[in-house]
């Protein structure tokens, strides 16, 4: 609960209005996290119904404390004050909870009580200001403000600086207005670019290359870098010290900047906890001629966390006329056979033959490959599937099953929407283009993607462009170079965390480090394009949460939940430590809670594990996000540097009894500070009604609360506002007026 979590302001008698901007807000919970839609609807707070702050558990914890409370009244007590004391506590369900509390800092205290607009405030004081030490008890904080309540009570201008929230936009009840029909889906900026958020989950690494998962229940995953290393993620975060893999001795690479050689893409088995495989893609170089090489590894006997480097077995080898268009994915479909993206040979406008490697169905450079790995113990390495299109087709390699791209970088498979299924098993890939064009691709069998007679959309060879017989299938989108120069293919995405983001596909470009999303118009078949951008001004101020990454995206990944990542670096060299793992969030909506919850399977470590500590810093200010809310000790109220003077708090007048109170009640008490002096009684415009003791047989009343103990009563009107203003009798201010008396006993001693 945000009373656990953050500390209240000691240091002066208000908390201050927002930090925030005024007049500009986001939705934030006061757990520091974006609202959400319930799983069912509240019953209490019925507002906050389709999004908010609150569950139904958390919705049930505040009409048990908006009826406790309310056993105070009586009848026309409940009447008057239960709909001020129902919107105070039910502020914690609204979406803009955390400006109201001025909550949206972790590190900064917040407000004891939501904060109220000027009129609404002023109104609240006239009919029921005498309720705010229920309030206070409730949260349990009244012994902390003992001394100042009875004072504030009964001046509205300091009742208000208590209560009021200085930004008249988001102060409640105007904070409503706010609850508009966009409210809970990804924000735009005024170009149309939808504003995300990003966590930093590794960092301190070499060109990562890919980042996979074992779908075996451990929730680990599996980095690659560049340089020819695998290594192992908790997680909690934590890497495996010892190398998943260890390839370095034999990956080509070098430490150029751009090479587009060296470890490429690694795959687990489907079945990885039965069959305990690993198939990797790299580049090696055998007697001086340049290959590709996929290789199939087991798991390590001894350890679940390394493969055992003496299994290695050569599954396929391509060689590369030029060392540039390497291609470099491999995956598994839904269909258990292994996929294998390989480009088109290298340098430029594939000059190889008459219609170039990627037209030319007898060579495996230019193509989508499909196999068959399993059960192959005892058999070759591979066999090939019974349905691949080309399997009878004489002069063509029956590996094939599309042809025609040119340099496809990082492919993926739709895991399907997780209520309807819609769209599962389709392979998405971005394929780098030469001159103009980069494009995204659905992968079907058979399929012409139509490199090198076109790219993108337009002709690139015009004489193959005009072949009749091409049939080549189109992108679903291309981008002209002004945006970017080497696509980086993406995944739809289909978590849980982040309901606005199912069935966005994203993905980004290598060179303008610019990140982007394609939505599918289920009806028409079309594909709207989004840019992605980080999230400005408050957007991306959650805890953890940053608004900025390097430039060079290399790759995006999916965690076993479904959970979306991006893999880039500050300088694209498989030899220098700039690369980092980012999370993609969406603040402004999550799933409600416990929905997404998981408990991974655990994982036996030999070795040591290395602690995550994110580098990333909040671009606004540099302050990191992932400080811990600091924790504040109550300043003491009796002990001061300089002496103060003894002011004497005089209660106001009530109807029809003496200015002066007699000496058999002791009322005064002391303040401790000028801060806190109470204004005398010329200083108050209006009279508080007086009340008198009620006791009622004991029955049950419409709250269903039993009758027969103290209640609030209101017995006289305000002449001048006509309103009644309900004033606290016994429980449970008598412990307040104990201590109040204690107090006036000691000063009329000394």
């Amino acid at each position: 609960s945000p009373k656990e979590t953050r500390t209240t302001s000691q240091t002066s008698e208000f908390p201050g209005p927002g930090s925030g901007l005024w007049g500009y807000s986001h939705p934030q919970c006061l757990d520091y996290k974006p609202p959400f839609q319930p799983q069912q609807p509240l019953v209490f707070c019925k507002e906050y119904s389709k999004f908010g702050c609150c569950d139904l558990q958390k919705d049930e914890e505040i009409r048990i404390r908006f009826y406790t409370i309310m056993e105070n009244f009586d009848h026309s007590g409940y009447v008057t004050c239960s709909r001020y004391i129902h919107s105070i506590l039910c502020q914690e369900c609204s979406p803009y909870a955390a400006h109201l509390y001025d909550a949206e800092d972790a590190n900064t205290p917040m407000r004891i009580l939501p904060g109220l607009c000027g009129n609404y405030c002023a109104d609240y004081w006239h009919r029921c200001r005498y309720t705010m030490s229920l309030l206070l008890e409730d949260l349990g904080v009244l012994h902390q403000y003992a001394n100042i309540t009875m004072a504030i009570e009964e001046d509205r201008k300091r009742f208000c600086d208590f209560l009021e929230l200085k930004d008249k936009q988001y102060c409640y009840p105007n904070v409503l207005t706010k609850l508009n029909a966009n409210l809970g889906f990804v924000r735009e900026n005024p170009k149309g670019c939808l504003e995300l958020c990003l966590q930093e989950v590794a960092n301190g690494l070499r060109n990562p290359v890919a980042m996979i998962h074992a779908d075996d229940g451990t929730h680990r995953f599996f980095v690659a870098e560049q340089l020819g290393y695998v290594w192992v993620y908790l997680p909690n975060g934590s890497r495996i010290d010892r190398p998943f893999l260890n390839l370095t001795h034999a990956v080509l690479t070098s430490p150029w900047a751009g090479d587009e050689r060296g470890f490429l893409c690694i795959a687990l088995h489907p079945r990885f906890t039965t069959v305990r495989k690993a198939y990797v893609y790299y580049s090696v170089s055998v007697n001086k001629e340049e290959r590709i090489r996929i290789s199939e590894f087991t798991l390590s006997p001894h350890d679940d966390n390394q493969l055992d480097h003496s299994s290695e077995r050569t599954i396929l080898e391509v060689t590369e006329p030029a060392s540039n268009h390497n291609g470099g994915q491999l995956l598994f479909g839904h269909d258990g056979y292994l996929y294998i993206f390989i480009g088109d040979g290298g340098r430029a406008g594939d000059p190889f033959g008459k219609f170039g490697n990627s037209q030319n169905k007898s060579t495996l450079l230019g193509k989508a490959l499909r196999v068959d790995v399993e059960d192959n113990d005892d058999a070759p390495p591979y066999s090939i599937p019974w349905d691949n299109p080309f399997l009878w087709e004489k002069e063509t390699r029956p590996e094939i099953y599309a042809y025609g791209v040119r340099n496809m970088w990082r492919c993926s498979i739709d895991r399907g929407d997780p209520v309807t299924g819609g769209g599962r098993g389709r392979m998405f890939c971005g394929d780098v283009g030469q001159n103009k064009y980069e494009e995204v691709d659905i992968i079907v069998k058979g399929g012409n993607y139509g490199w090198r007679a076109k790219e993108g959309f337009s002709c690139y060879d015009r004489k193959l462009c005009q072949n009749s017989s091409l049939d080549d299938i189109l992108p679903i989108f291309a981008y002209p170079h002004k945006l970017g120069k080497s696509v980086t293919g993406g995944y739809v995405y289909r978590g849980c965390e982040m309901p606005n983001l199912n069935g966005v596909y994203i993905f980004g470009d290598f060179m303008s480090g610019r990140l982007m999303s394609l939505k599918e118009n289920v009806t028409t078949g079309e594909w709207k394009y989004n840019e992605i951008c980080m999230g400005r001004d408050q957007i991306c101020r959650f805890p953890k949460l940053i608004n900025s990454f390097y430039k060079y995206i290399i790759s995006f990944a999916e965690d076993e939940a479904g959970e979306l990542y991006f893999l880039a670096t500050g300088a694209p060299s498989a030899t220098t430590r700039a690369g980092f793992i980012y999370k993609i969030v969406d603040p402004s909506r999550r799933a409600p809670p416990g929905k997404c919850s998981i408990k991974p399977l655990p994982v036996k470590i030999k070795g040591k594990l290395i602690p995550f500590r994110p580098k990333a810093e909040f671009v606004i200010n540099k302050k990191p996000t992932t400080t811990a809310a600091p924790t504040t000790t109550r300043k003491p109220t009796t002990a001061t540097k300089m002496a103060r003077k003894t002011h004497i708090i005089v209660k106001p007048p009530m109807p029809k009894r003496d200015k002066t109170p007699p000496s058999s009640l002791p009322s005064p008490t002391t303040a401790t500070s000028k801060m806190r002096q109470t204004p005398t009684s010329a200083t108050i415009t209006k009279a508080p009604t007086t009340v008198q003791k009620a006791t009622t047989p004991a029955t049950t009343t419409h709250t269903g609360r039993p009758t027969g103990a103290s209640v609030y009563r209101s017995t006289a009107t305000d002449s001048s506002n006509s309103v009644s203003t309900i004033h606290p009798t016994t429980t449970p201010a008598v412990r307040h007026s104990c201590f109040l008396l204690l107090c006036s006993v000691v000063v009329l001693l000394f």
